[in-house]
Parts: C-alpha cells; structure tokens; sequence
C-alpha cells in the first residue's frame, strides 16, 4: 500500500516517468510508506473515450471521494 493508479490522456514515456517519480517522492515523503510498498501505474485513455471510460462510470459514482475534482478542493 498505496497503490495509486492514474488515467490521463496520453503523455510520452518521458512525461509519463516524470510524473510517477515525483508522485513516488511525494508519497515516500508525506505517507511514511517504504519504496517496496508503492505501486504506481498510469493508464492512457484518449479524449474522445474519456467520459465513457472514466468520467462517467469511475468519477461521478466516487463524487464523494474525490478531494479534488474538476479541478476545485472538496475538502
């Protein structure tokens, strides 16, 4: 634990390697995990697909759960 799994357009591999190393760094800082327990991974979903595939079935079901979402602070 954690794992975090992103969706997102897509990105090139160097982008996408970017953004998981600082994520990583900023969960070994802040969540007090070690390195062996993180899993990151990142999922790319066109934006034509987007509402169908993630939108619509992953985010407005967990409204709730999101502390942030379109861009605003739910918390």
């Amino acid at each position: 634990m954690p794992y975090i799994r992103i969706k997102a357009y897509p990105k090139d591999e160097e982008i996408k390697q970017k953004v998981a190393e600082e994520i990583k760094d900023v969960f070994l800082r802040n969540w007090g995990c070690p390195p062996e327990a993180l899993c990151i991974s990142i999922e790319e979903v066109s934006p034509e697909d987007w509402e169908k595939e993630v939108r619509n079935p992953e985010i407005i079901p967990n409204e709730d759960k999101m502390l942030i979402m379109d861009g605003q602070k739910k918390y």
